[in-house]
């Protein structure tokens, strides 16, 4: 009787620790957002499922128009020879292109934009102002072709895999100006191509396109106080995103602005 009693108590206790182990797997299984958070979903649009992914790669345009016209404002002011001048006025008329697109799809498929650089775009800013002459001619092919690099594969991906019509042709889009912008700034003759090739073998391999990528542009330790848009103008802010309706479709469809394409 004394064993059998002793057998009882035993299961039980494990019966016990097996519920408590169970329990917060299970209580956490059914809630949204529990494969990552709400921002990993995919959900339905009228134009196609939207990843996480795609809304990533939607940021990321809006970012880079953020800092990358009023750098190409700075060079048109700033550049010692006129290579370094054309580019500049490549990055403002095809980011000023660009952002009028990213802003059409971003209100249609009801999505926030951000309004301001993040740190790393302000750093990079903020190391543009303080150079001068020759120094500043080389700093800005070098950083900004560097930039345009790592985001012509991220460029690549989304439009490989993307099954979203709007987010696809905006691929489209960025992929022209991208190719155009790091085109005319290898034409400066400033970039240093090794430096490029050193960052590529020492960067972290390309994201699995079942997730959206790390950003690109990580915050430095000690952000920029300056404040470029003080000097420089940043594009419009973003429209804020619409309602979505109960069954997911989040606008109708309209044609993207006309966009100048460069040679």
């Amino acid at each position: 009787m004394r064993s059998v009693t002793g057998t009882g108590l035993v299961v039980t206790a494990l019966a016990a620790t097996l519920a408590a182990l169970l329990f917060p797997i299970w209580s956490f299984a059914g809630r949204p957002g529990s494969d990552g958070g709400a921002d990993t979903q995919t959900v339905a649009t009228s134009f196609g499922p939207l990843s996480a992914l795609d809304r990533d790669f939607v940021n990321r345009v809006r970012l880079a128009g953020l800092w990358e016209l009023p750098a190409g404002q700075q060079a048109q002011e700033r550049g010692t020879v006129p290579a370094v001048r054309e580019a500049g006025t490549h990055l403002v008329e095809g980011h000023a292109s660009l952002d009028r697109h990213v802003r059409d799809v971003a209100a249609q498929l009801g999505l926030a934009l951000p309004d301001r650089p993040n740190a790393q775009q302000r750093q990079w800013l903020t190391e543009l102002s303080a150079a001068r002459g020759a120094a500043y001619d080389r700093k800005f092919a070098n950083i900004l072709r560097l930039a345009h690099g790592k985001v012509f594969t991220v460029v690549a991906q989304v439009r490989a895999i993307t099954r979203n019509s709007l987010v696809r042709d905006l691929a489209d889009d960025a992929n022209r100006t991208v190719l155009d912008h790091i085109s005319v700034l290898e034409r400066t003759g400033f970039v240093d191509f090794d430096a490029i090739a050193e960052d590529a073998a020492t960067s972290s391999p390309p994201p699995s396109p079942a997730a959206p990528p790390p950003s690109l542009d990580a915050a430095p330790a000690t952000p920029s106080p300056v404040t470029p848009s003080a000097t420089y103008s940043l594009p419009p802010p973003a429209t804020p995103p619409a309602t979505a309706t109960a069954t997911g479709a989040l606008g109708s469809a309209r044609p993207p602005d006309d966009r100048r394409q460069h040679p």
